[in-house]
Protein backbone atom coordinates (compact mmCIF):
# COMPACT_ATOMS: atom_id res chain seq x y z
CA UNK A 1 0.00 0.00 0.00
CA UNK A 2 1.65 3.50 -0.98
CA UNK A 3 2.14 6.21 1.66
CA UNK A 4 -1.36 8.34 0.79
CA UNK A 5 -3.44 5.15 0.73
CA UNK A 6 -1.76 4.11 4.10
CA UNK A 7 -2.49 7.86 5.50
CA UNK A 8 -6.06 8.56 4.33
CA UNK A 9 -7.17 4.91 5.63
CA UNK A 10 -5.43 5.51 9.19
CA UNK A 11 -7.92 8.99 9.08
CA UNK A 12 -10.66 6.92 7.90
CA UNK A 13 -10.23 4.82 11.22
CA UNK A 14 -10.89 7.99 13.28
CA UNK A 15 -14.26 9.24 11.67
CA UNK A 16 -16.52 8.65 14.51
CA UNK A 17 -13.98 11.31 16.84
CA UNK A 18 -14.36 13.86 13.87
CA UNK A 19 -18.47 13.42 13.25
CA UNK A 20 -18.69 13.60 17.55
CA UNK A 21 -16.18 16.83 17.61
CA UNK A 22 -12.93 15.27 19.17
CA UNK A 23 -10.65 16.51 15.98
CA UNK A 24 -8.23 19.02 17.27
CA UNK A 25 -7.91 22.00 15.56
CA UNK A 26 -4.31 23.59 14.50
CA UNK A 27 -2.32 26.71 12.50
CA UNK A 28 0.42 25.99 10.36
CA UNK A 29 3.17 28.32 8.99
CA UNK A 30 4.26 27.74 5.04
CA UNK A 31 7.56 29.16 5.48
CA UNK A 32 9.27 30.42 1.93
CA UNK A 33 12.09 32.74 0.95
CA UNK A 34 12.94 33.40 -2.36
CA UNK A 35 15.95 32.40 -4.31
CA UNK A 36 18.61 34.28 -6.41
CA UNK A 37 17.06 32.71 -9.43
CA UNK A 38 14.05 33.49 -8.50
CA UNK A 39 12.47 30.83 -7.25
CA UNK A 40 11.20 29.68 -3.95
CA UNK A 41 12.42 27.62 -1.09
CA UNK A 42 10.10 26.16 1.69
CA UNK A 43 11.37 25.29 4.92
CA UNK A 44 10.85 21.81 6.97
CA UNK A 45 10.75 20.35 10.39
CA UNK A 46 10.69 17.22 11.83
CA UNK A 47 8.72 16.43 14.57
CA UNK A 48 9.64 15.87 18.14
CA UNK A 49 8.03 12.71 18.16
CA UNK A 50 8.50 10.76 15.15
CA UNK A 51 11.09 12.60 13.31
CA UNK A 52 8.68 13.27 10.34
CA UNK A 53 9.20 16.40 8.00
CA UNK A 54 5.98 18.40 8.07
CA UNK A 55 5.95 22.44 8.70
CA UNK A 56 5.57 24.64 12.68
CA UNK A 57 2.38 24.24 13.81
CA UNK A 58 0.74 24.65 16.69
CA UNK A 59 -2.74 24.70 19.04
CA UNK A 60 -4.14 28.15 19.03
CA UNK A 61 -3.32 30.34 21.68
CA UNK A 62 -5.58 33.24 23.48
CA UNK A 63 -5.23 36.60 22.24
CA UNK A 64 -3.44 36.22 18.76
CA UNK A 65 -5.25 35.48 15.49
CA UNK A 66 -4.51 31.93 13.52
CA UNK A 67 -2.13 33.67 11.84
CA UNK A 68 -0.35 35.24 14.50
CA UNK A 69 -0.25 31.50 15.88
CA UNK A 70 1.20 30.63 12.64
CA UNK A 71 3.99 33.06 12.91
CA UNK A 72 4.73 32.63 17.07
CA UNK A 73 4.79 28.51 16.12
CA UNK A 74 7.67 29.39 12.79
CA UNK A 75 9.81 30.78 15.80
CA UNK A 76 9.33 28.78 18.03
CA UNK A 77 9.73 25.25 15.88
CA UNK A 78 12.09 27.00 13.15
CA UNK A 79 14.11 29.90 14.24
CA UNK A 80 11.92 31.65 11.29
CA UNK A 81 10.79 35.41 11.97
CA UNK A 82 8.30 37.18 9.17
CA UNK A 83 5.17 38.16 8.22
CA UNK A 84 1.80 35.21 7.96
CA UNK A 85 -0.46 36.10 5.72
CA UNK A 86 -4.22 36.26 7.58
CA UNK A 87 -5.76 34.39 4.61
CA UNK A 88 -5.70 30.92 4.66
CA UNK A 89 -3.57 28.80 2.16
CA UNK A 90 -5.27 25.77 2.93
CA UNK A 91 -5.91 22.95 5.11
CA UNK A 92 -4.25 19.29 5.85
CA UNK A 93 -5.35 16.75 7.84
CA UNK A 94 -3.10 14.43 9.87
CA UNK A 95 -2.82 12.16 12.89
CA UNK A 96 -1.95 13.95 16.30
CA UNK A 97 0.01 10.89 19.09
CA UNK A 98 -1.07 12.79 22.41
CA UNK A 99 1.58 12.54 25.25
CA UNK A 100 -0.58 9.80 26.82
CA UNK A 101 -0.44 7.63 23.96
CA UNK A 102 -4.03 8.05 22.69
CA UNK A 103 -4.03 9.39 18.65
CA UNK A 104 -6.43 11.86 17.64
CA UNK A 105 -7.21 13.45 14.16
CA UNK A 106 -5.56 16.93 13.57
CA UNK A 107 -7.01 19.71 11.38
CA UNK A 108 -4.35 22.48 10.36
CA UNK A 109 -5.17 25.28 9.09
CA UNK A 110 -2.07 27.00 6.73
CA UNK A 111 -0.97 29.85 6.26
CA UNK A 112 1.91 31.43 4.15
CA UNK A 113 4.85 33.46 5.83
CA UNK A 114 7.28 35.23 4.02
CA UNK A 115 10.56 34.58 5.75
CA UNK A 116 12.61 37.98 6.50
CA UNK A 117 15.48 36.33 9.28
CA UNK A 118 16.68 33.62 10.55
CA UNK A 119 18.56 32.62 13.95
CA UNK A 120 20.38 29.69 14.57
CA UNK A 121 19.06 29.77 18.59
CA UNK A 122 15.57 29.66 19.31
CA UNK A 123 13.17 28.09 21.53
CA UNK A 124 13.15 24.60 20.38
CA UNK A 125 16.48 24.42 18.72
CA UNK A 126 17.61 21.32 20.12
CA UNK A 127 14.55 19.38 19.49
CA UNK A 128 13.94 19.66 16.09
CA UNK A 129 15.99 19.64 12.37
CA UNK A 130 14.93 22.00 9.50
CA UNK A 131 15.61 22.03 5.70
CA UNK A 132 15.59 24.66 3.15
CA UNK A 133 14.35 22.86 -0.30
CA UNK A 134 11.94 23.27 -3.25
CA UNK A 135 8.66 22.92 -2.75
CA UNK A 136 9.26 19.46 -5.18
CA UNK A 137 11.46 18.02 -2.79
CA UNK A 138 9.44 19.27 0.14
CA UNK A 139 6.34 17.11 -1.38
CA UNK A 140 7.86 14.05 -1.86
CA UNK A 141 9.44 14.33 2.03
CA UNK A 142 6.40 15.19 3.70
CA UNK A 143 3.85 12.11 4.25
CA UNK A 144 0.12 13.92 4.55
CA UNK A 145 -1.37 13.83 0.83
CA UNK A 146 -3.09 17.75 1.50
CA UNK A 147 0.17 19.21 2.81
CA UNK A 148 1.79 17.63 -0.38
CA UNK A 149 -0.81 19.14 -2.69
CA UNK A 150 -0.09 22.44 -0.75
CA UNK A 151 3.71 22.47 -1.17
CA UNK A 152 3.32 21.93 -4.76
CA UNK A 153 0.74 24.76 -5.36
CA UNK A 154 4.01 27.18 -4.00
CA UNK A 155 5.70 27.37 -7.16
CA UNK A 156 3.14 29.17 -9.01
CA UNK A 157 1.63 30.79 -5.85
CA UNK A 158 4.41 32.50 -5.04
CA UNK A 159 5.50 35.42 -7.42
CA UNK A 160 8.86 37.43 -7.55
Amino acid sequence: MNRVATHLTRLAGHTRTILEGGSIQQYGALCFRRTADDGVEVLLVTTRETGRWTIPKGWSIKGLAPHEVAEREAWEEAGVKGRAKKRVFGHFAYIKSLEDGREKPAFVEVHLLDVRGTKKRFPECEERKLAWMSPAEAASAVNEPELKSLLRRMEKHVTP
